[in-house]
């Protein structure tokens, strides 16, 4: 079944992680989708990571969508709109937008308190974190709204439950994360009038390629990581936030979550999906009730 046939997606920020996860399973459910960022096989990023926005869109037509790989910095306005401009012109709509952009991982001093934290630093990450989103949704909602049942979906870190209650590490995270979720709730009251739903989602405790290299090891064996980390027993795949965004875009009735904040954990259990190796896990219950708890790391019941 193919939930997605004929519907567009734009994932931007698709060149690995999350949008690359949720690139694949809008792909596997039958959408067109674009993908974007600004790492292909000819340049890289200041990232200098090896994956590439080519990779993912061939990833998404193995899975059964059609992948388009667009190189993108959607910090610059007229490459944003050109790509648009693009969108319209290929497909004449774009169902979905998923704003993904994020780019800050070596930007972050982790417990560094503002006044030693790097100003240039912090503020790059709050421009690739924020300005990207608002870019992005100025030039892409106007076609996004002529569906007339759009859904915008902006990829975070935490629920905003979770995040009142929580301090993130450092004050740029914090507020690049925190942005995110108050981005959808005002997008999903300017898009109501249309018909159209805006929801924040965030993974749990993804592996990344990055995830994955910090702690020395590939998806394959990733359970040899829990030595180093005990609590990376509760981690989970791109592609589980990948079926949690496939399903919003796949339900008639996703106007019910327009302007919440919601876990991939949270929407396994509503829609009944499972993360690749058949579990569900439920990051944020189990990063309180163990985790922050103190208690040893044991993930029964929480996958």
């Amino acid at each position: 079944m193919k939930p997605l046939s004929g519907k567009v997606a734009l994932v931007a920020g698709a060149t690995r992680g999350a949008g690359r996860g949720i690139a694949t399973e809008l792909g596997a459910a039958g959408a067109t989708v674009y993908v974007t960022g600004r790492t292909t096989r000819t340049q890289r990023s200041e990232y200098n990571r090896p994956e590439t926005i080519e990779e993912t869109a061939e990833l998404v037509t193995k899975a059964g969508g059609t992948g388009i790989a667009i190189q993108v910095d959607h910090l610059d306005p007229d490459q944003v709109q050109a790509l648009i401009a693009r969108i319209e012109k290929e497909q004449g709509r774009l169902d979905i937008l998923v704003n993904d952009v994020w780019g800050g991982e070596h930007l972050i001093e982790w417990n560094v308190p503002v006044w030693e934290h790097s100003l240039e630093g912090g503020f790059r990450m709050l421009r690739l974190a924020v300005d990207t989103h608002i870019i992005t949704s100025h030039f892409a909602l106007p076609l996004l709204i002529r569906s007339g049942n759009g859904l915008v979906v902006e990829i975070t870190d935490g629920t905003a439950e979770y995040n009142d209650q929580n301090y993130r590490l450092s004050l740029f995270y914090d507020l690049a994360k925190a942005s995110a979720i108050r981005m959808a709730r005002s997008l999903a009251h300017e898009l109501a009038p249309h018909h159209c739903t805006a929801v924040a989602v965030t993974p749990g405790w993804m592996r990344s390629e990055i995830m994955l290299d910090h702690f020395g090891v590939k998806e394959e064996n990733w359970r040899d990581a829990a030595e180093q980390e005990p609590h990376f027993v509760i981690s989970e795949t791109p592609r589980y936030i990948g079926r949690a965004v496939a399903a919003l875009a796949g339900d008639p009735q996703v106007a019910r979550w327009n302007g919440q904040s919601v876990s991939s954990g949270e929407l396994a259990k509503v829609y009944g999906f499972y993360d690749l190796d058949g579990s569900q896990p439920d990051f944020f219950r189990y990063a309180v009730e163990v985790q922050e708890a103190g208690k040893p790391a044991n993930a029964s019941g929480y996958r």
